[in-house]
This record gives structure tokens, sequence and C-alpha cells, in this order.
């Protein structure tokens, strides 16, 4: 069984006792808290497929927050041509690691 959800703009497939790092989405939320996925696009089960439009109804994926993290550094360089203007900055993305626990259709 597997399912798949919205989360930060982002689509993630996921499966029962699999961690996903998603963006952090939940404010004041704390390590070792229970999180739910109430954006489910997708759930398979063994003998069907439903597909939400756009989202599943009354399907929901739970799951425990492990921990925070931060994504790799993405360097983000911008140049005017015949200028001479170059500048180089850089991005880390805040991330939570988190566990499903559930999936609940």
């Amino acid at each position: 069984m597997y399912a798949i959800v919205e989360a930060g703009g982002k689509q993630h497939r996921v499966e029962v006792g699999q961690r996903v790092a998603v963006e952090r989405i939940w404010a004041g939320a704390e390590v070792g808290s229970e999180v739910t996925f109430e954006r489910v696009l997708l759930v398979r089960d063994d003998s069907k497929v439903r597909v939400g439009k756009p989202l599943v109804e009354g399907a929901v994926v739970k799951g425990t927050l492990l921990r925070a993290l931060r994504g790799e550094k993405i360097i983000v360089f911008h140049k005017k041509k015949r200028k001479g203007q170059r500048k180089t900055t850089g991005h880390r993305q805040d991330l939570f690691e988190v566990r499903i626990d559930a999936i609940e259709a």
C-alpha cells in the first residue's frame, strides 16, 4: 500500500515505515510529535487505486516527526552581461524528516 501526498508544494510517494524529508510546513512542531498529511492525491491498496479529483476524500497519512535537518547547499549565481555585475549567493532549505506510520483511506 502506498500513497502520493503533497507537502510544501512537492509530491511525495510514501509507504508505511518509510522515512521522507519534507519542507518545514508545520509551524512549532517538535521532534517526536505526530503530524498528518491531509492533501492525499492518490492511494493504492492491494486491490484498487483511488485517484483524487484533486484530493482523495477521507484519506489521511499520519507520521512521526523524527528530526529537523537542512538540505544540500544550492549555489545561486546572477550576472548581467557587458556590465561587470556578478553576485553569488547560496541557499539551504530547512527540512523535517518524517517516518510514515499509517495510511488511512
